[in-house]
């Protein structure tokens, strides 16, 4: 059975980006190591930390189906058609895509669902006994929220950000979280891994 995980670059104050959507130095960390990390779904490469790269690869080859929310989408250009990770991309959103970006991009392996129950439903049928990836902010705060995750992953850059979007979105109430599964220092980053107690 598939696993779902809500995951994101964070700083240390809680948030992934700014109000503009631009993320400012919580990538840094992308570029400033010596070994290869390859979002082999996309072709992206980046340059960590071997710590980060024995930590973050084998976590983006797991990942068979993200979930993502149409503010991302729109964001991103939908990655032009490709998933950052994964096989296969389920859009939570309630407009169809739009009709040029699918012209555009026929093949790309992308669904849609108009609720964030049935696009975690939907990515767990996807991706079989796979990794479920929800993207933090406010569709992860609704995944979060309503008990369909089974993991938090955060790579906390030491940053304070100060403002605008929140890694649980606007998340009320207290989840405790069992200890961190790991823990790994990087260059620039904290790899944290916690399982959500049920």
């Amino acid at each position: 059975m598939a696993r779902v995980v809500i995951q994101a670059v964070v700083s240390v104050d809680g948030y992934i980006a700014y109000p503009d959507d631009t993320v400012g130095p919580l990538f840094d960390w992308y570029f400033n190591g010596d070994t290869e990390l390859s979002a082999r779904a996309s072709g992206w490469t980046f340059r960590v930390s071997r710590t980060s790269a024995d930590y973050v690869q084998p976590f983006w080859d797991a990942i068979k189906v993200p979930v993502i929310g149409r503010h991302l989408f729109d964001t991103t250009n939908g990655w032009d058609g490709n998933p950052a990770a994964g096989d296969e991309l389920v859009v939570v959103t309630h407009r169809p895509l739009p009709d040029e970006w699918l012209a555009h991009h026929p093949d790309a392996p992308f669904h849609t669902a108009d609720s964030v129950e049935a696009g975690i439903a939907l990515a767990k049928k996807l991706a079989g006994d796979g990794l479920v990836s929800v993207s933090a902010g406010d569709l992860g705060r609704q995944a979060f929220s309503a008990g369909l995750v089974d993991e938090v992953a955060m790579d906390v850059a030491p940053v304070v950000l100060g403002e605008k979007v929140r890694f649980f979105g606007s998340h009320a109430g207290t989840v405790l979280l069992d200890d961190p599964d790991q823990v790994v220092q990087g260059d620039r980053v904290l790899h944290l891994h916690y399982t959500v107690k049920r």
